[in-house]
């Protein structure tokens, strides 16, 4: 038998990626990928790769002083990829080629996406395809509205589209290195037009495909909404407003001085949404006051939806972990939402990926940091954050990092896209199970 026949779906996953990474990896290391005609190397290439197709964002080289247009292009192409999934990429070609989508694609479609039920799949990718290109074209024109007063009509158009793909993917790349090496959207903090349709892009991208199909059916009929639809947006909106409002207290004194009002709201919000996780900055993310970047470092954790173009544990995740631990908390049978009562299987999965990428989270700040003493320990763990969650901010120390902690990161945003629990699941899932059942015993806990 076909030996990819009988890959896993989470074999297919780690596989996938790697693959894509490998080439784009190759395509970056040749000449004309670089601004200069000098191969960057091999490290440098895998970094960026990586960080492309993980849709991650942190860099060890400004995007575009250090990328060409070949290069911009390829990594523009991997966070395409990246963000909608390959699987997806991988039917939008069985569409074009009028190719019948049979029964194994359509189960390895469903996981892909992370969608409850196989039945309607592959009318679902359809959605996300023809969604995808409605959001990003949308957002690529009003972002060369503004773009090309500035930059001019060719440059203003390519910065609009780039922005917009790497926005709606969640990927935190950006190409504004002509008004400064990793200025981000800096320049645009004052920006509404700028700031909005960047923050829609990416929360329309990151409240996961799912919700969108839910969306479409049943319209502002919120009564009718499936579970998981309304636990997403209404953690989302909840981080957001929580977000904003205390990224504006904690920074009234600091980075927002001397800001008018209604420019502190804003720069408040982009911050605020920003970690869950687009990874672009209107603030200088290395002089946020201690209690901001700890909030940052929470918000990257906990990510954007499931089976979205975001990272992290996923809003589902958290939610079902705060209310296994509040029922623990009240010695209560069954964890209780909306009216429903949450599967079993939902509450295991959700605590076993949130302790495995806290245990990463953790193991990659370690070991960070036992190789760069020069670095603040708080200024690791939000890298290592940044990086399992694919979220891509940062407060400077990307460029620094040594060989072995550029590898470090490079796994952590590996891991942070295939997802943890996938990426453990190709050590353990071809496992025979024992039949034993082995003799209960109690343990204190707590």
């Amino acid at each position: 038998m076909n030996r990819f026949r009988v890959l896993t779906y989470s074999q297919m996953v780690v596989y996938g990626y790697f693959i894509i990474i490998a080439i784009g990896t190759l395509f970056l290391m040749l000449p004309a990928a670089s601004r200069d005609a000098v191969s960057p190397g091999f490290v440098t290439s895998l970094f960026t790769a990586t960080s492309a197709t993980c849709v991650t964002g942190l860099v060890v080289r400004d995007t575009y002083t250090q990328w060409s247009l070949f290069g911009q292009v390829v990594i523009l192409v991997l966070i395409q990829i990246g963000g909608l999934g390959f699987m997806t990429v991988l039917t939008l070609f069985s569409f074009l080629l009028r190719r019948r989508i049979g029964l194994k694609e359509r189960n390895l479609l469903q996981n892909s996406i992370n969608t409850l039920q196989i039945g309607g799949v592959v009318l679902l990718i359809k959605r996300v395809l023809i969604g995808t290109l409605i959001f990003e074209g949308l957002g690529a024109i009003l972002l060369s509205v503004r773009f090309v007063p500035q930059m001019g009509l060719w440059e203003g158009i390519y910065n609009g589209i780039f922005h917009s793909i790497s926005a709606f993917c969640n990927a935190g790349f950006d190409i504004m290195g002509k008004f400064g090496e990793y200025s981000s959207l800096t320049l645009y903090s004052d920006d509404a037009v700028v700031t909005f349709t960047i923050s829609f892009l990416f929360i329309i991208g990151g409240i996961g495909f799912f919700v969108w199909d839910d969306l479409i059916k049943n319209k502002f009929r919120y009564k009718k909404y499936r579970l998981h639809t309304k636990i997403v947006l209404s953690a989302t909106v909840i981080l957001i407003v929580a977000g904003t409002v205390c990224i504006y207290f904690f920074e009234r004194k600091n980075l927002l001085v001397g800001l008018t009002m209604s420019d502190k709201i804003l720069a408040s919000f982009f911050t605020a949404v920003t970690p869950r996780t687009a990874g672009f900055n209107t603030l200088d993310t290395s002089s946020l006051t201690p209690a901001s970047k700890l909030l940052t470092i929470v918000l990257m954790f906990i990510g954007g939806g499931s089976g979205s173009t975001a990272g992290g544990i996923k809003t589902t995740t958290f939610v079902v972990v705060v209310l296994s631990a509040w029922s623990s908390i009240r010695n209560t049978k069954g964890e209780n939402i909306f009216g429903r009562q949450l599967e079993e299987s939902a509450l295991r999965k959700a605590n076993a990926v949130f302790a495995i990428n806290a245990v990463l989270m953790l193991f990659g700040t370690i070991l960070v940091s036992a190789t760069n003493s020069s670095f603040h320990t708080g200024d690791v763990l939000f890298e290592a954050v940044s990086a399992i969650g694919t979220v891509g901010l940062s407060t400077g120390i990307t460029g620094s990092l040594n060989i072995f902690s550029q590898f470090v990161i490079i796994f952590l945003m590996y891991c942070g896209r295939v997802g943890s629990v996938s990426f453990a699941l190709l050590f353990t899932e071809h496992r025979i199970p024992s039949s034993v059942q082995k003799p209960a015993e109690k343990i204190n806990i707590g």
